[in-house]
Order: structure tokens, then C-alpha cells, then sequence
């Protein structure tokens, strides 16, 4: 059998201490918060997402974005980046020391009110003088385009839009977009489909995969992501994390799994899968105990 053509390693950017934590009933001590983040540095992840600097009553759960971000370890190699929804965010990250910002928006029109309370267009223009002056403060910017495969609300999306909205949040200045599965209903034909629709625009290496796993199909995804040339990858130790945003979405496709398949393959991530597993064992006694949410028991919102 002809063997595939894979990336020789992949950058996993690990998003547990903002998106993994952003969905759970009670907050996390910022204690508690930064043990995790040490944790996963001695894992060796070297880019970890570690708060939002959105409105605490938007998402108390991380209402400490200031503290936190003040009080993270300075670690050479290590790159950290905060969810930034506007510009009094901006200056808020700025003030803590951030070095990477993250803006969000997404494919879906209704998906997009629901969770920022504006449409796709009007978030872009909100993010343009933000990412200018964060340009001009020596801080890089990612994008986040949710709901690139389905919407909760709006069903499947046009491969076409995520491609034109791409390379609009690329036009503003971002360095890389994650293309999201926000509430994990794709599976591998839809990743070639969407993902390889793209890749006649856009270089392989501005694009990252950020993969649900409410079907349990992320690890799936992710095989197809690397069959096209892709080298980033979202996941969240522990597995993590749900959007408050749109009904139904499970956690995160977890690190250790992520990180184990990739060793199994031959692919190089330099992160140590038993102290990823002991990361995530951090957080397990501040998190409220919930059932697994598989498809059969899903909210009906769920197309």
C-alpha cells in the first residue's frame, strides 16, 4: 500500500485554560487556573490560549483575565494568546502584558447575533482598527471562523463563504485562521470538501483546525486536515470546554488523544502525553460533574 503523504510534525495550540474552562457552570479559582497552565507548559505545549477579555458578565468564568494574565509564568519558547472581542479588550490585554489576541466571528449570520450580538460584517469592521493597533503594539492576531462546517442554527455552510471570510479576516491582518467545527457535526468528507475548497486560496500554513467532538469524529477530522497539509491543530486537555453559544456542543477534541494518535502515526509534537494527562487532572476537582452528551440525548436545536 502506497503510504500517505503527513506532515513530519504538527503545532498544537492548546486552548483548555479559555475554551475549555469558558463553558462550566462555576468558575475555576485563578489559583487553580495557573497550576493548569504550568502543567501543560512542563507537557511542552508552547502555545496556550489562557483567557477572553470579554465582559465578566458575558462569561464569569474567566472574569480573572487580568489577574491571570498578569501572573502567567514568562517562559522562554512558550507564546501566549486571550480571546479579545473589542477594543476595550485590547487595552486590557495590552495593560496585562498579552502578546497574541484572538478575534472571533462566524460563517453563520445567526449564529454570529447569538454570540457577539452583531452581524459577520459589522464584527469584521469592529476587528479592523483593533488589529491595526494591536499591529502597532507589537502583538500578533489570530482569528477564529466558527461554524465552518454546521450551524446549530442554520444547518450546513456554504464551503464558499468560509473561503471569501477567510481570507477577509487574512486582509485585516490576522496571521492565521482556525476554521472551527463548532459544534462537531463534520465529519472527514466535509474537512476535504470545505478545508480543500480553500486550499486553492489560501496557503496550507494560515490555516489551523479547531474540531468538536460531540460525534466523537475530531480524531477523524483531524486525519483528513493532515492528508491536505495542515500543521495546526486546536485541541483541550481533558477534552474540555463547549460553546455557550450554540446549543448541543460537546467538549473539545482532548490533547492526549490528539497528541497519542499523532505519536502512533509518526508524527512529531514534542508534547509528553503523561504530563499532558496530569494537567488536565488539575482541574478535575474545581469542574461540576456532568453526563457525557452524545447525539441521541443532543438539544433538538441540533440540525
Amino acid at each position: 500500500m502506497k503510504s500517505l503523504s503527513l506532515p513530519k510534525q504538527v503545532q498544537i495550540v492548546e486552548v483548555g485554560p479559555r475554551d475549555g474552562l469558558q463553558n462550566e457552570s462555576l468558575p475555576v479559582p485563578t489559583d487553580t487556573k495557573l497550576a493548569f497552565i504550568q502543567k501543560l507548559i512542563e507537557a511542552g505545549l508552547t502555545q496556550i490560549e489562557v483567557t477572553s477579555f470579554v465582559h465578566p458578565k458575558a462569561i464569569p468564568q474567566l472574569a480573572d483575565a487580568d489577574e491571570v494574565a498578569r501572573r502567567l509564568p514568562r517562559t522562554p519558547g512558550v507564546g501566549f494568546s486571550a480571546l479579545v472581542p473589542n477594543e476595550r479588550g485590547l487595552r486590557r490585554a495590552i495593560d496585562a502584558g498579552i502578546k497574541r489576541i484572538a478575534v472571533f466571528t462566524a460563517c453563520s449570520e445567526t449564529f454570529t447575533r447569538n454570540n457577539i450580538n452583531m452581524s459577520v460584517d459589522d464584527s469584521l469592521e469592529v476587528f479592523r482598527p483593533l488589529i491595526t493597533e494591536a499591529i502597532k503594539n507589537g502583538i500578533s492576531a489570530r482569528g477564529y471562523l466558527s461554524t465552518c462546517f454546521v450551524c446549530p442554527f442554520e444547518g450546513d455552510m456554504d464551503k464558499t463563504r468560509v473561503r471569501e471570510l477567510t481570507q477577509k479576516l487574512l486582509d485585516l491582518g490576522v496571521n492565521q485562521v482556525a476554521i472551527s467545527d463548532t459544534i462537531g457535526a463534520a465529519a472527514p468528507t466535509d474537512v476535504f470538501e470545505t478545508v480543500g475548497h480553500m486550499l486553492q486560496a489560501v496557503p496550507a500554513d494560515l490555516i489551523a483546525l479547531h474540531f468538536h467532538d460531540t460525534y466523537g469524529r475530531a480524531l477523524a477530522n483531524v486525519f483528513a486536515g493532515l492528508q491536505l497539509g495542515i500543521e495546526t491543530y486546536d485541541s483541550s486537555a481533558g477534552g474540555l470546554g463547549g460553546c455557550p453559544f450554540a446549543p448541543g456542543a460537546a467538549g473539545n477534541l482532548a490533547t492526549e488523544d490528539l497528541v497519542s494518535m499523532l505519536e502512533r502515526i509518526g508524527i512529531e509534537t514534542g508534547i509528553d502525553l503523561q504530563k499532558v494527562a496530569a494537567a488536565a487532572a488539575v482541574t478535575a476537582g474545581a469542574l461540576q460533574p456532568v453526563p457525557t452528551r452524545r447525539p441521541w440525548n443532543r438539544p433538538r436545536s441540533i440540525p
